[in-house]
């Protein structure tokens, strides 16, 4: 916890952690709306499924080039900016009368999200660097935090009765506590370091890392989703708790992160990836039980074991020699963000084809996957 409390009594670190929170009350707000906005569209699970594929297109297509806006704006007014930006498309999504407008409003919205997601890991890592503290896990968990309040929200649906002020609701939450903390990291930029020509072995360390992110951060946004659908379709459960299994899974996201950097020290980044992989199978296994309360709990155990996986690669990926860390992060970011990419596709066909529980089905592999990935790695280490 001693990374949760640098934060909380230094003004300098909580700005760049409350980035993190805001991007995450934002999406999450966004995402217990998906089961209305598809029946207000009247779309099936394919087409909702090739919808989020725009969300997770725009977050793509934005990395090849933010880090180099990155570097040219900053990237402490980089962060600022993307703030900016997604609270601006955050009202987008809500506003679709049609496929089409969805898709392009998920596309905005996606494209503001992967820039502030790279802006504000380059950010974290820069002070990591400059100040030799660490608390990037830490920061993560306030991403996670934020869902916890949009999930926290899910249970206001009654009482706001649009969709549009519940929306705005977050985004004043959003940049109120913003412009009191942003003076505090603008004015950073990336530390120069001794570049060298593009080499491809500077990237192999990150090749296996990049597996991992792919799958992780691609359940991740599976759960985002599809939580809701899930426990609306296959469970049967009340509308008062579809947005619990999202809440669960940022509630024990949030602890595993505020617990992740210490835990990492004590037992190494393999360790606590393999870890958190073996405790994420445990947590798909109790979903796919199709009982509303034990695929909560499966929610949060999935949660608690993908915690800590994600700020690990972040920060190993903005400390390779001879690579800027805006290009180490937007590597991780972009091997994980196309699991965004092609996962909601994918998963939607599945579940329209088959069922719910086949995707998920089909993300336990995947997990077993990363825990084999994870094995391997320390046996080469």
């Amino acid at each position: 916890m001693r990374s949760l409390r640098l934060i909380l009594t230094n003004p300098r670190y909580f700005g760049p952690a409350w980035a993190f929170a805001s991007l995450n009350i934002l999406f999450g707000t966004w995402a217990i709306y998906i089961p209305l906005v598809k029946e207000d569209l009247g779309i099936d699970k394919a087409t909702l499924g090739i919808a989020l594929f725009f969300l997770s297109l725009g977050v793509f297509t934005v990395f090849p080039v933010a880090s180099r806006i990155v570097n040219f704006l900053g990237v402490g007014r980089a962060t600022w900016i993307g703030i900016l930006l997604l609270c601006f498309t955050a009202l987008f999504p809500l506003m679709a009368n049609s496929f089409i407008t969805l898709a392009l409003a998920l596309f905005f919205f996606g494209s503001a999200n992967g820039f502030l997601d790279i802006s504000m890991n380059t950010l974290v890592t820069e002070i990591e660097k400059e100040d030799q503290q660490k608390f990037m896990s830490a920061s993560h968990g306030f991403f996670s935090l934020g869902g916890v309040l949009a999930g926290l929200g899910s249970f206001l649906i009654l009482v706001f009765e649009s969709r549009m002020l519940h929306m705005l609701a977050a985004i004043f939450l959003v940049l109120s506590i913003n412009l009191i903390f942003h003076k505090r990291y603008r004015h950073i930029k990336a530390a120069p370091i001794e570049k060298e020509p593009f080499k491809l072995k500077n990237f192999k360390p990150l090749l296996l890392l990049g597996i991992v992110s792919f799958v992780v951060m691609g359940s991740e946004g599976a759960i985002v989703d599809w939580s809701g659908l899930f426990l609306k379709e296959i469970t049967l459960a009340p509308e008062t708790l579809w947005g619990a299994g999202f809440l669960g899974f940022q509630v024990t996201m949030t602890l595993g992160r505020f617990l992740g950097d210490a835990i990492s020290a004590r037992i190494g980044s393999v360790k606590i990836v393999a870890l958190g992989a073996s405790i994420a199978i445990l947590g798909y296994l109790f979903v796919l039980l199709a009982s509303t309360y034990l695929a909560i709990v499966g929610f949060a155990l999935t949660g608690l074991g993908f915690s800590v996986i994600i700020p690990e690669l972040f920060r190993i990926g903005g400390n390779v020699k001879g690579v800027e860390s805006s290009q180490g992060v937007a590597f991780i970011a972009g091997t994980g963000y196309s699991g965004f990419l092609v996962g909601p596709v994918i998963l939607g066909f599945l579940a329209e084809q088959f069922s719910l529980n086949t995707s998920f089905t089909v993300l336990l592999v995947a997990v077993i996957a990363v825990l084999g990935t994870t094995l391997l790695l320390k046996r080469r280490k």
